[in-house]
C-alpha cells in the first residue's frame, strides 16, 4: 500500500511539475521560433568564420536566439562548423544554444530562485570564455583539421527577413511549423526528465543525496571547499548517464537543490547536458572519437570552473541562495488558480492556433518537413537512442497514467 501511495505521489508530482512549467516552455519556444524564422542559418555561418572576438560574440548571440534542444544544437553546430565557422565560434554557438536560451531562464525561475537564473546566464557567458581560453591554450589544430568535413552546400538564404514580414500569413505559417518542431524535438526529454524528477522526489531518501554529495543537507552552508568541489564534480558525473536534455534537467536540479546540494553542485548538474552519454556518441559520429573526447573534457573542465566561480562569487557578496528558506518543490500547490494557471490557458490557446496553421499546410509541406526533421539528427544518425527513448517514453507514459489513476482512488 505504501508503494502504491508513493507511486501516486510521484506521478502527481511529475504532472504538477510540467503544469507549472508549461507556459514557460510555450512562451520560450514561440520566441525562439519567431527569431529562427526571421534570421537564417546561412546568415549566421557567414559571420562566424574566424576566432576573433566578433565571431565569438556573434556565435554566442546566434546560440542565444536558437533552439534549446541539445540534439538540435549539436546538428546545427556541426553544419556551421563544416561550412566554415571557426571551431571556437562553433563551440560558443553550442554552449549558448543550450545555456543562454530564453525559455531555459523562464523554467529555472519557476523551479529555483533568481540566483540560479543569474547563474545560468552569467555562467553561460563564463563557460564560453573558459572554453575559448581552453581552446587557445591547448590549440587542437590537428583535431580541427581532421574533424572538419566538407558537406554539400545547401541552398541557404543568407538574408534576414524584415520585421514587417510578421504581418504576413506566410511568416506565421513558418513560425507555427518551427514551434511544432521545437516540441517534437524536446517532448521525449521533457517527459523523461519530469517523470524522473517525480520518482526521485518520492522514492529516493535524503540520506542517499547526503552520501552522494558530500557535505549536502541542512548544513550545506558550512560545507568546506573540498566538499563543494566534490559536489561540483559529482553533478556532471551523475548527469553523464542520463539521456535528458537541458530542459528536462531543470526539475531534477530542483530536486537536488531541495535535498541540500550546494549551489555549485546544482549549477554543474544543469550545465552538464552536453556531456551526457548520447551527446558524446553523436559528437563521435560527427567529428570522430578524438575530437568528441576533447570536447567532453573541455566542457567538463570549463563547467566545473564556471560553477565554482559562480558559487564563490555569490558567496563573496553573501548572495548564495538560502536552503532554509527554500520550499521543497514537492510541497508546492501545483494546480491552484493563479497567474501560472491563467498563462497556461493563454498559451494552450496560442499553441492550438499555431497547430491549426501547421495542419492547414501539412499536405503541401509533408516532404519538406520530413527533410528538415532529418537535419536535426534525432533519428537516422542515432537509431539506438531512438529505440531506447521510445521504449522509455512508453514506460513513463504508462507509469504516469497508472499513477494518476491511483492518486484519484487512494
Amino acid at each position: 500500500m505504501n508503494f502504491l501511495q508513493e507511486w501516486a505521489n510521484a506521478a502527481h508530482t511529475s504532472v504538477g511539475f510540467f503544469w507549472m512549467a508549461l507556459w514557460a516552455f510555450a512562451l520560450g519556444y514561440l520566441i525562439s521560433s519567431l527569431i529562427q524564422v526571421m534570421i537564417s542559418r546561412g546568415h549566421m555561418k557567414s559571420l562566424m568564420g574566424d576566432d576573433s572576438a566578433k565571431s565569438m560574440t556573434l556565435g554566442t548571440f546566434f546560440g542565444f536566439i536558437s533552439s534549446s534542444c541539445s540534439f538540435a544544437a549539436l546538428s546545427t553546430t556541426r553544419a556551421l562548423f563544416n561550412k566554415g565557422a571557426s571551431f571556437p565560434a562553433s563551440m560558443a554557438f553550442l554552449l549558448a544554444s543550450t545555456n543562454l536560451v530564453i525559455e531555459l531562464g523562464f523554467v529555472i525561475a519557476i523551479f529555483l530562485s533568481w540566483q540560479f537564473v543569474a547563474g545560468e546566464y552569467i555562467g553561460g557567458v563564463l563557460l564560453i570564455a573558459f572554453a575559448w581560453l581552453y581552446i587557445k591554450l591547448t590549440s587542437p589544430t590537428g583535431l580541427i583539421k581532421s574533424a572538419r568535413k566538407n558537406e554539400n552546400a545547401e541552398d541557404e538564404d543568407n538574408s534576414t527577413k524584415p520585421w514587417s514580414a510578421l504581418l504576413t500569413r506566410e511568416t506565421w505559417q513558418q513560425v507555427a511549423k518551427k514551434y511544432q518542431m521545437e516540441w517534437q524535438m524536446v517532448w521525449q526529454d521533457v517527459l523523461l526528465g519530469f517523470t524522473a524528477a517525480g520518482i526521485i522526489s518520492a522514492f529516493v531518501p535524503s540520506e542517499f543525496f547526503n552520501w552522494l554529495f558530500q557535505g549536502s543537507g541542512a548544513n550545506v552552508a558550512d560545507a568546506s571547499f573540498l566538499e563543494v568541489l566534490q559536489q561540483t564534480i559529482v553533478g556532471p558525473l551523475a548527469a553523464f548517464f542520463t539521456f535528458i536534455g537541458s530542459m528536462g534537467n531543470i526539475p531534477l536540479a530542483a530536486v537536488l537543490y531541495g535535498e541540500g546540494v550546494a549551489f555549485a553542485g546544482v549549477m554543474a548538474f544543469i550545465f552538464s547536458d552536453l556531456i551526457v552519454l548520447p551527446v558524446l556518441r553523436i559528437n563521435a559520429k560527427y567529428y570522430g572519437w578524438k575530437m568528441a573526447l576533447y570536447i567532453a573534457l573541455m566542457l567538463f573542465v570549463c563547467l566545473v570552473l564556471t560553477a565554482l566561480t559562480l558559487h564563490y562569487g555569490l558567496f563573496a557578496f553573501d548572495a548564495l541562495p538560502d536552503h532554509s528558506q527554500q520550499q521543497k518543490i514537492t510541497e508546492r500547490a501545483f494546480f491552484s488558480v493563479d497567474y501560472g494557471f491563467i498563462l497556461n490557458l493563454i498559451f494552450l490557446a496560442v499553441s492550438a492556433g499555431l497547430i491549426y496553421l501547421t495542419q492547414r499546410q501539412k499536405k503541401q509541406h509533408n516532404h519538406h518537413e520530413h527533410h528538415h526533421h532529418h537535419d536535426h539528427d534525432h533519428g537516422s544518425s542515432n537509431s539506438w537512442r531512438d529505440s531506447l527513448m521510445n521504449g522509455l517514453c512508453i514506460i513513463a507514459g504508462v507509469w504516469l497514467i497508472a499513477g494518476l489513476i491511483l492518486y484519484g482512488t487512494l
